[in-house]
């Protein structure tokens, strides 16, 4: 197992939950709902402890864990557009938006799942997997509630 494939493996990772922490943010603040405010605030906080917990095992195999997002902070995996959505102060089209962010989370995870990693890390990533699911179905339930 190639330790530098791992180490990058999960640097893609804590870019993507970086992004989604600061996505979720980004859409929280634009957010009239109370209730959805409350809960991307607390996925953006999820994401942030996902951040931790990747950059500590890169840490603990010997690699240097990423700090930031991706592109220079700038939210740029599947949020690129949540900073416009947000402008227009409009529920339905910020809850499109993360969820397509959610979409682009599922499919890192998915794709660092089938990756040769590590049985110590390969649990991490499954159970971080599992919680970027589970935002993401909520999410998704959350646009299909706006659209009816």
């Amino acid at each position: 197992m190639d330790n530098d494939k791992v180490i990058s493996t999960l640097n893609r990772l804590i870019e993507t939950v970086k992004d989604g922490e600061e996505g979720f943010k980004t859409a929280a603040e634009g957010l009239t709902d109370p209730q959805t405010k409350a809960l991307f605030l607390q996925y953006s906080r999820g994401r942030g402890e996902m951040a931790r917990e990747l950059q500590a095992e890169v840490r603990k195999i010997g690699g240097a864990p990423d700090k930031g997002g991706s592109v220079s902070g700038t939210l740029h995996r599947g949020w690129i557009n949540i900073k416009s959505a947000v402008t227009g102060r409009n529920d339905s089209s910020i809850i499109a938006e993360a969820e397509r962010g959610e979409d682009v989370a599922k499919k890192v995870f998915e794709e660092a799942l089938n990756e040769p990693l590590p049985p110590s890390t390969r649990a991490l990533v499954q159970q971080l997997a599992a919680r970027v699911r589970e935002a993401h179905d909520r999410v998704k339930s959350l646009e299909k509630a706006e659209v009816r």
